[in-house]
């Protein structure tokens, strides 16, 4: 397990970026998961930036990359580089969880341009992206399947179920990335159902196994670049993260994983981290 020292890295301009992005969600609709989007950010802008094949212009092309962010109340990071990337207008963000906005409090496939699935009923984005690997083995598709999920999602059986068939399948082509922040909605994940010993859970479930720090960029890169044909099974990535990341305030603060409101002074300590970095 990372030390929480080793987790402390420095956020440089274009993270602090992504999450005024998120900000501008949280702002505009009044609410949001805010610590959830935040231990994502760089794991999803790694891969928006330097791994996934994908075209904004054609969202649905058939060989592109999908992800699934199965942690679906994470789902403002995932707006963030969407809007980024150009899938839809940056200004769409300010209605995010509004009632007539297309950005709700979960992503909705079919909704919002860019999105594989609609989830947030923890565990179905894995038993989704396995059919979405297994198709592209059937159909000869070179394209990969990435499906994140939160440390709290895989106390869920469907999480397993789905790794076992990954396993059978040697679905190479299936990537599973664990956002590991080591706390839930209600309490830490070791007191709520302790996964330890993660990396030996799913290596006997028949992952590829590694582990890196959630929020440097070049660890995260090293890995996805060397995920190839080579690999004969399934792939999972830990990804140690802090919840709530590059607000002190808010990290590793259970009182942060969902607001329904934010008082001026929140705000204001809000907008002075994204500004003093």
């Amino acid at each position: 397990m990372k030390k929480k020292s080793e987790l402390l890295i420095k956020l440089d301009k274009r993270s602090l970026y992504l999450r005024s992005l998120v900000a501008e969600c949280l702002f505009g609709g009044g609410r949001g998961h805010m610590g959830s989007a935040m231990s994502l950010i760089e794991i999803l802008r790694v891969l928006y930036d330097d791994i996934l094949k994908y075209n904004p212009k054609k969202p649905n092309y058939k060989e592109r990359d999908r992800l699934i962010l199965s942690k679906g109340h994470g789902c403002l990071a995932l707006y963030a580089l969407l809007a980024d990337k150009n899938f839809f207008k940056k200004k769409i963000l300010r209605s995010a969880s509004k009632f007539d906005s297309i950005l709700g409090g979960h992503p909705e496939f079919g909704k919002v341009p860019g999105v594989e699935a609609s989830t947030g009923a923890l565990g179905h984005g894995p038993a989704i992206g396995v059919g979405m690997a297994l198709s592209a083995k059937l159909n000869k598709s070179k394209y990969k399947t990435f499906v994140i999920v939160g440390d709290g999602e895989i106390n869920e059986g469907s999480f397993w179920e789905s790794s076992m068939i990954a396993s059978k399948h040697k679905l190479n082509n299936f990537h599973i990335v664990i956002d590991y922040n080591k706390i839930q909605s209600y309490g830490k994940t070791k007191e709520v159902l302790d996964l330890e010993p993660l990396n030996l859970k799913l290596k006997s479930f028949g992952y590829e196994v590694s582990e890196v720090n959630g929020h440097d960029i070049i660890q995260l890169g090293k890995y996805f670049k060397k995920i190839n044909n080579k690999i004969k099974k399934p792939t999972a990535l830990i990804c140690h993260t802090i919840k709530g990341k590059g607000f002190p305030f808010a990290e590793n603060n259970p009182y942060w994983h969902h607001k329904n409101f934010f008082t001026e002074k929140e705000v204001k300590e809000i907008n002075k981290y994204l500004e003093k970095n």
